[in-house]
């Protein structure tokens, strides 16, 4: 069993009183974690240590920025196979997911590396006589990240990495679901020589969660909020940054649409869609949900899906796709699968079998609106099937969700693709290729219910900072009284 404590000021306390909750394993039902169960009090003391650090650390060199970024890519890295053990104990999954993770976490951080020479500013022309005027990009201060559990090494480090390279200090809190996980990521920064109070880590106990997080936003040393995980929960945090007038960069659900015209590549587009649909058992925020597939081609396309479908089974170990987060969850997509069948759908190659927290993958057909596979997101092994007769009803579908964070395009004609492309309403489109892509330099986001904000390069130096605008007056200047 991991056990696991705060990071909070270079110090590594319990949690006040001394306080701890269990993660089990989602698979044996065996304890997995026991990790310090921060109060108020224990927030309030991380903020004080990045408030205390922030003056420092933003004044650093970009250079020694950039290499103490660098020495966490490599540190994280080495320490790969620790966040694989860790993930798949408090979270399941497979160790390729983990490892995946580890890798694009160490190739974010070397990104917000290469970015600390690039938070500019720009000299504005002024009507002013003898008036230089200038926009000055500057950090903001503390910044809380608030990281989910499906994607927990990727998100986690995201949650702190631009921040970081823009001169701010940072407060994780990690997620009740992977408190060791993220833990770990603190203990990265530490072990690469970051100054104590630059990054800190608090957990808390599940039934503690909208406190700690209604603390933090509110305490005054905190300047930005981001938060990855679900729309409902990003309502609530929006809320409460909005009655502090804080910025909060939201990346939120998605219930992504893969679109295949009917002169598309059947073979690329079922490829794509398998992995957009299953891979990490479906439960990524950029996971294809719905199939909008031309009814000419439809018969042809399910076919072979149902057949690649076929070959992807789910299992502890050894397996294509691996368990999902809990016994719960699966069971929430098998009673999802359940009620499409009684509303007349069906579903391929078979009903998903259900053992604990492993469902198997299943495509569901002949879907209506009055489904929950058509109303709500699965977050699951599970994909719908909704067909259309021309380009303007596959729009409408697939822009008919209160979400819009990725989807994608495939057709052979790249000009039809694109002006498809273009009226989805989804921060991120891909044509002829998975909804499931990201990229650490890429401006990483969604539109409607998916959020507001961009991760990603140069996208978030606006997210975490000030721009300021200042100026210059070299020579004498006339007042009107």
């Amino acid at each position: 069993m991991f056990e696991t404590n705060l990071l909070i000021g270079g110090e590594t306390p319990a949690a006040s009183g001394g306080a701890t909750f269990l993660r089990n394993d989602p698979a044996t039902g065996m304890p997995a974690t026991r990790a310090p169960a921060a109060n108020v009090a224990d927030a309030d003391r991380a903020v004080e240590a990045a408030r205390a650090a922030f003056p420092a650390w933003a004044a650093l060199l970009p250079g020694q920025r950039r290499a103490l970024l660098l020495k966490a890519a490599d540190t994280m890295e080495a320490r790969r196979a620790e966040f694989v053990a860790c993930g798949i104990a408090e979270v399941g999954g497979s160790p390729a997911w983990y490892g995946f993770n580890v890798t694009l976490a160490a190739n974010m951080l070397r990104e917000a590396a290469s970015m600390t020479t690039q938070i500019a500013g720009e000299v504005i022309p002024s009507d002013m006589p003898g008036s230089m005027a200038m926009g000055l990009r500057q950090p903001c201060g503390v910044v809380v990240g608030i990281a989910p559990w499906n994607a927990p090494v990727i998100l986690g480090t995201r949650a702190i990495a631009m921040p970081l390279a823009c001169g701010n200090t940072v407060v994780l809190k990690a997620s009740e679901l992977c408190p060791a996980l993220h833990r770990m990521i603190g203990t990265v920064f530490e072990e690469a020589g970051f100054p104590a109070g630059v990054v800190n880590v608090i957990s808390n106990a599940p039934q503690d969660a909208a406190q700690i997080v209604e603390r933090l936003i509110a305490h005054p040393a905190v300047r930005r909020i981001n938060f990855t995980g679900s729309t409902k929960v990003g309502r609530i945090i929006a809320g409460h940054a909005a009655r502090h007038l804080k910025p909060v960069l939201l990346e939120l659900g998605g219930k992504n649409p893969v679109i295949v015209l009917d002169d598309a590549d059947l073979d690329a587009a079922v490829e794509a869609a398998a992995f957009s649909a299953f891979f990490n058992q479906g439960q990524i925020c950029m996971s294809a949900d719905r199939i909008i597939v031309d009814r000419k081609i439809a018969p042809a396309f399910i076919e072979k899906l149902a057949a690649k479908t076929a070959t992807l089974t789910a299992a502890t170990s050894g397996a294509p796709l691996a368990g999902m987060v809990d016994p719960a969850a699966a069971a929430r997509v098998a009673h999802m699968v359940d009620d499409a069948l009684a509303r007349g759908a069906s579903v391929l190659p078979a009903r998903p079998a259900l053992d604990g927290n492993i469902l198997q993958p299943a495509i569901v057909d002949h879907v209506t609106s009055d489904m929950l596979v058509y109303q709500e997101e699965s977050f699951g092994p599970i994909v719908s099937v909704l067909r259309f007769d021309s380009d303007e009803e596959a729009i409408r579908l697939a822009n008919d969700s209160e979400y819009g964070l990725s989807s994608a395009v495939f057709s052979r004609d790249l000009a039809r693709a694109m002006a498809v492309a273009q009226r989805i309403e989804s921060g991120i489109c891909h044509i002829n290729g998975p909804t499931v892509h990201d990229e650490a330099q890429m401006p990483f986001g969604g539109v409607k219910g998916s959020g507001y904000g961009r991760f990603g390069g140069k996208a978030a130096i606006a997210e975490f900072t000030d721009l300021r605008w200042i100026t210059i007056q070299t020579t004498p200047r006339h007042y009107p009284i």
